[in-house]
């Protein structure tokens, strides 16, 4: 009895442990999706040739969802009442054309009392028929009333289309704002206006240098150099993460990192800021160990092949990359 109970007080005893131990992906970002694109920020990056499959979306952004004209509107918690017309957002003719619907009535009106009373438009019919030829002069007003009101509707529909389109004219356009400005509250997501851009030998270089300095900074817990290398987003996401692993106790190092290859994914600029997502392949020593240097994940001596998307910006003038997102190939 005593021999079986020692594996299972072995394993809640170690369990703690392993609950303490960080997770597998400790290097910059800890293998999550993270940062900024822009206004493709929650679009999927282009696949290329180091990326041939799909790219995990943002677990974290400070950047809003921008909704969809198709979303479905937030609830109010109030109950609302049903559509006075039903589906359809245009009322029924009665509605809209009250006056012919009163005229028409009246003429109706006036043919059934004809027809009952016998002195109709076209009562003199009555005296060679009777109460038949009371009721074929109703059915004769019946179709004077509504060749007359036929043509007041074609009137009243002409009137209206000139109308309509001479005020669409004078104010233009409906899908443009006024002065051709788009208004916050438009029911189509709005993005801002981008254009792509072609990128230099030396700005890959300069992606490989910042993969390599950003993991070098990471190590070291400099937040002052990482400062000069993301953008503020990406600092605090990484501030967080480096005070997770001192809270645990242990302390994650890269070094050696070699680049394997790359590819440009997509390049653009949003006003005065120009965007660059590159798939990076990389290879490290990953390794995570505890304050008396024991390792608690990764190997000291094992490489680890790493392929992630790297996203930088910089501002027109500056010439300046620097990191706003990472996000995790599949």
């Amino acid at each position: 009895m005593r021999i079986r109970l020692l594996p299972l007080a072995t394993a809640a005893f170690c369990l703690p442990l392993f609950a303490l131990a960080p997770a597998a992906d400790a290097r910059a970002g800890m293998g999550s999706s993270m940062g900024s694109r822009g206004s493709r920020t929650y679009a999927p990056p282009p696949r290329t040739s180091v990326t041939p499959s799909w790219t995990r979306p943002m677990d974290r952004s400070m950047t809003p969802r921008t909704p969809s004209y198709s979303s479905p509107a937030p609830e109010s918690g109030f109950n609302r009442p049903a559509p006075m017309f039903g589906n359809s957002a245009r009322p029924p003719f009665a509605m809209r054309h009250p006056f012919l619907t009163g005229l028409a009535g009246g003429f109706l009106g006036a043919g059934l009392f004809g027809m009952l009373s016998g002195h109709g438009f076209f009562s003199g019919f009555s005296g060679a028929g009777g109460g038949g030829g009371s009721f074929f002069g109703f059915i004769i007003q019946v179709l004077v009333v509504a060749f007359i009101i036929n043509l007041i509707i074609k009137f009243w529909r002409k009137r209206s289309a000139n109308n309509g389109s001479s005020s669409n004219t004078a104010g233009g356009s409906s899908f443009f704002g006024a002065a051709g400005g788009a208004s916050p509250f438009s029911s189509q997501p709005q993005q801002a206006p981008s254009q792509e851009v072609t990128l230099t030998p030396d700005d890959y270089s300069a992606f490989q240098q910042l993969l390599v300095n950003i993991q070098a900074a990471w190590s070291a817990q400099d937040m002052m150099s990482l400062q000069r290398m993301a953008t503020p987003e990406m600092v605090s996401y990484f501030n967080n993460q480096l005070s997770e692993l001192t809270s645990r106790g242990a302390r994650n190092i890269v070094s050696d990192v070699q680049f394997l290859r790359g590819d440009l994914s997509e390049a653009w600029r949003e006003g005065t800021i120009t965007y660059a997502t590159v798939a990076l392949q990389y290879s490290a020593i990953d390794v995570t160990t505890d304050s008396m240097g024991n390792v608690l994940d990764g190997s000291k001596t094992e490489r680890q092949t790493i392929t992630e998307l790297w996203t930088f910006l910089r501002a027109d003038g500056r010439g300046n990359w620097i990191l706003s997102a990472i996000q995790q190939a599949g």
